[in-house]
């Protein structure tokens, strides 16, 4: 495969960028190489029959028109029909040329965007978990705990970051601790087995909770992730309480496997809102324990530095750091990019 010049890579500017998640689309324009992107537009998609209504919407009144687009969709990128996994959407790049006027479209999906933002952004946009310091240049890896589990890396070669993205969130999880074997049973299963998702995302952490409740033959009340959170951090509720720290513990214990994976001394950076509203319960200790706890490599793994990414609209940051500077990442555009 012939990798193509900078010069090829590079979209033609104005350039819309967008991140595309089951419930909401975030949208904003970099209008140049030397400015930073523009007023973020955030619509729901339940508002919009498709992505083109939406866009046109966002564009209306916008002060340039942009000539191409980078779009990080929440779905596999295959074909020239782009499915959410989360929403009813698809993406048609060959339709946008005439119903938005572009003639240059890249998709990506969001967890590549996730794993550029992880070099965009500064540490002010970081809280740390626990010890060690960043290798510069040495591998890392994103996790975001969120509708689903999403998982990328990311590596540093021939002077380019290189996303990886990849479908991490759908490993094996396993029991591991006594109280485990007494709550894991209780886990829904997916066609019999416990991966991920099946803990570590919204539906999971409800999950947890009713497995904790059902483990002491007690009736579980709650039904929301949000309901489950809020009563663990406010300490109103035991089994609440003892979820969200199998949850956290479970994190640490797959954070843990996907940096030995990458062997990511550059760090491991967890994003979305599940992460950002937990930050108290992973800074109380079981977290770092159960991502340091691999033996014989827990001296390695109390070097790695964790991070939490605070900005909001973090995987708009990534897309246009990419839009300004292409040379900066090695990302194959190939059958994932539409040209007019």
């Amino acid at each position: 495969m012939s990798h193509q010049s900078d010069q090829a890579q590079a979209l033609p500017f104005p350039i819309l960028i967008g991140d595309i998640g089951g419930t909401n689309a975030r949208f904003a324009i970099v209008e140049s190489a030397d400015t930073d992107a523009g007023e973020p537009r955030i619509v729901q998609t339940a508002s919009y029959a498709n992505i083109d209504d939406a866009i046109l919407a966002v564009l209306d009144g916008a002060p340039v028109r942009p000539r191409s687009a980078v779009l990080a969709v929440a779905g596999p990128v295959e074909g020239d029909e782009i499915a959410l996994t989360n929403c009813p959407w698809v993406v048609r790049p060959k339709e946008m040329f005439a119903t938005i006027g572009l003639t240059d479209i890249l998709v990506l999906n969001d967890f590549e965007a996730q794993a550029l933002a992880v070099v965009a952004l500064g540490d002010g946009h970081m809280e740390k978990i626990g010890p060690g310091e960043p290798e510069e240049g040495a591998g890392r890896v994103v996790l975001g705990p969120g509708t689903g589990l999403g998982v990328a890396g990311l590596i540093h070669a021939l002077g380019r970051w290189i996303p990886v993205p990849g479908e991490g969130g759908h490993m094996d999880i396993g029991p591991r601790s006594a109280r485990d074997f007494e709550v894991f049973p209780h886990l829904e299963k997916l066609e019999g087995r416990i991966s991920g998702e099946q803990i570590l995302c919204g539906r999971g952490l409800v999950n947890t909770y009713r497995a904790v409740a059902l483990a002491d033959g007690k009736t579980p009340t709650l039904t929301l992730p949000a309901q489950v959170t809020a009563a663990a951090l406010a300490g109103t509720d035991p089994i609440a309480e003892e979820a969200l720290e199998l949850f956290v513990t479970c994190l640490g214990r797959t954070a843990g496997d996907l940096a030995l994976v990458f062997k990511s001394k550059g760090g491991v950076f967890l994003t979305g809102g599940i992460a950002q509203k937990i930050v108290p319960a992973l800074k109380r200790g079981n977290f770092r324990e159960a991502f340091e706890d691999k033996a014989p490599h827990r001296e390695l793994m109390a070097s790695m530095p964790v991070y939490v990414i605070t900005h909001p609209l973090a995987a708009l940051a990534g897309l246009a750091a990419y839009a300004r500077t292409p040379s900066l990442f090695g990302i194959e555009t190939g059958d994932r990019r539409w040209r007019l």
